[in-house]
């Protein structure tokens, strides 16, 4: 398991692009799709114990994350992993709650700065104090993740799939890559739930993935079925394989990013 995450990351990995220290990810998508678990599933298979930094809440009626925060992952004393998670408030499901679009817009610019916390009433601007007007590639973002969960994707409404794709063609213009996390794959699942290892055996779960695939014109290669941690106390093989190998690709495809620029 840690040579697997060595291979990506390694104690001697550092973006090519000398403008950076750190390969930046955000992470965004509706409110209690496990964005703040994956953070700690992440946290998790490097450390290789449970681990629970980025607080997460069972409620999924409204967001539990309310500011703009980013994530370091340390290696050993005095030295970190050469990538940080950005989280971020949810989208909720109607067109006035959860984080404003026009903020994760500015994010993806690195426009916001970190600890602000969002506003569903207001939209970040220019001269706010949250507003980062001196911004660099190093505050930019380099990749963009959706992350739902799978039994939430036949359930997206109009108006969520409506923001998610809005804050994708900012991406876009930005030419910033986009993959997408589809988790709690062992809920939604009884075949998973009794084994990890069936996760892409399921025909449930393919057909999620294909769904999601048709809502946000994303590429089936791009997209990743996780299994977070949530009640295990142990590390696992089977549940760090399904998240080593979206951030295996996650980092791949934010290192070709910043090697473009």
């Amino acid at each position: 398991m840690e040579g697997g995450v060595r291979e990506v990351q390694g104690q001697s990995y550092q973006p090519e692009n000398k403008q950076v220290k750190y390969l930046r990810i955000l992470l965004h998508g509706p409110v209690g799709a496990g964005k703040s678990s994956f953070i700690n599933s992440v946290d998790s298979v490097l450390k290789g114990r449970a681990a629970g930094r980025a607080l997460t809440n069972a409620n999924y009626g409204s967001s539990f994350t309310k500011q703009y925060q980013t994530f370091e992952f340390h290696k050993s004393p005095g030295a970190k992993y050469s990538f940080v998670f950005n989280d971020i408030m949810g989208f909720e499901q109607d067109s006035d709650g959860g984080v404003p679009v026009e903020d994760v817009k500015l994010a993806l610019r690195g426009h916001v700065k970190g600890g602000y916390t969002f506003n569903p009433d207001q939209e970040l601007t220019e001269g706010d104090d949250g507003y980062n007007s001196d911004s660099t590639l190093e505050d930019k973002v380099h990749v963009l993740v959706c992350v739902v969960h799978a039994d939430a994707v036949s359930r997206l409404s109009d108006e969520m799939v409506k923001k998610i794709r809005k804050v994708r063609e900012a991406a876009s213009e930005l030419r910033i890559p986009q993959l997408a996390i589809i988790t709690r794959i062992d809920e939604a699942c009884p075949e998973v739930k009794k084994d990890t290892s069936n996760i892409y055996k399921s025909k449930y779960l393919k057909e999620k993935v294909e769904r999601f695939r048709l809502l946000l014109a994303l590429q089936m290669n791009c997209i990743f079925l996780v299994k977070n941690y949530n009640d295990e106390i142990e590390s696992n093989d089977k549940v760090n394989a399904t998240i080593l190998c979206a951030l295996k690709q996650i980092v791949l495809y934010g290192e070709d990013f910043l090697n473009d620029q």
